[in-house]
């Protein structure tokens, strides 16, 4: 019997395509992400980005400064570019750093996400997890009722003055403060001093020298609050101070457990890392008209609002020492 190559190439080849498995068949992108500097936060974030990698079979990898400097970061992303990822995902150190350099991205047509950066310039879009103005007014609200008191001296911790959610939190709380509650005092201008927690400890004990009245640190940025709390501790203040911060529950924990710490009020960085990636496959997979009010991300849902290129959800978190043992591993 006389057998014609030509057809029994053309029907194995048929064959293999429909008994290749489903991970042969899909598409093979590669993300990188760049967040602000290494940090347990951040590590956090990753465990979300690792989990869509798994489930929509894209390489993922995360990539971060050792410490919190803009410069660094543009060139990870620089780095990033030149190796050829289908997807940048950021958490910026300064908005206005990374424009040009997500420019170039785009002109290669690699997909741009940030988190924590509203409205940003070049990204194909940002995800928030939270709303911005509503969560700095909460946090204004959970120091004062850690203070006790609706009268009191307080400060401001910030990553830098270039992080663009810490300042919009920041001046959300204040605006609050001036409005609801005239007895609060901020007694300076807000210190950088929340990505480094050597920094922020310093920074602390300097506060507390200056001004001994001081009745609460609110810090945005992972790293203030447990510098804050370690001032507390070293001057034998617990109690005496309130301390409110956006740190991860397990660097949180034992300052909240000695009181140290009053309240930790975040989000699930995962959940962000998570949508960051699902966000850039969709625009990948030729899919971005379908990114709109009515976009729906596995396991969060739809964004409580679309404004610009920014996706707003709302997935407040606080943790005390009541709740703390409940997010083991994060």
């Amino acid at each position: 019997m006389k057998i014609d190559r030509k057809l029994l190439a053309v029907v194995s080849a048929l064959l293999a395509m429909l008994i290749a498995p489903a991970a042969a068949l899909a598409k093979d992108y590669t993300m990188v992400s760049i967040p602000k500097l290494r940090a347990t936060w951040f590590d956090r974030l990753e465990v979300g980005l690792k989990k869509a990698g798994a489930e929509y079979k894209i390489n993922v990898s995360q990539q971060a400064p050792a410490a919190a400097d803009e410069a660094q970061q543009v060139r990870l992303i620089e780095d990033a570019i030149n190796q050829g990822n289908n997807a940048i995902l950021v958490v910026p150190n300064d908005a206005k750093s990374i424009e040009p350099v997500f420019a170039r991205a785009r002109g290669q047509k690699i997909v741009t996400v940030t988190h924590e950066s509203p409205n940003q310039k070049n990204a194909d879009y940002d995800v928030e997890m939270i709303d911005n103005k509503a969560f700095g007014e909460a946090a204004l609200e959970a120091m004062v009722k850690a203070m006790g008191s609706q009268q009191g001296e307080f400060v401001v911790f910030v990553g830098s003055l270039t992080v663009p959610a810490h300042n919009i939190w920041a001046d959300a709380a204040l605006a609050l403060a001036k409005k609801k509650y005239p007895g609060l005092k901020e007694v300076a201008s807000r210190f950088p001093a929340s990505e480094d927690q050597n920094l922020a400890r310093q920074t602390a004990l300097d506060v507390i020298t200056a001004h001994p009245n001081i009745k609460a640190f609110l810090c945005f940025g992972s790293q203030g609050a447990p510098g804050a709390a370690q001032a507390i501790r070293e001057k034998g203040l617990i109690g005496k101070i309130a301390v409110i911060g956006t740190t991860a529950p397990s660097q949180a924990g034992p300052y909240l457990k000695d009181g140290s710490f009053s309240t930790a009020i975040l989000w699930d960085p995962a959940e962000a890392g998570y949508a960051m990636a699902y966000i850039a496959k969709t625009v990948l997979d030729g899919k971005k008209s379908s990114i709109g009010p009515s976009f729906d991300i596995p396991t969060l849902g739809k964004p409580l609002s679309v404004k610009g290129n920014t996706l707003v959800y709302d997935r407040p978190l606080l943790v005390t020492k009541d709740n703390v043992d409940q997010f083991s591993g994060f």
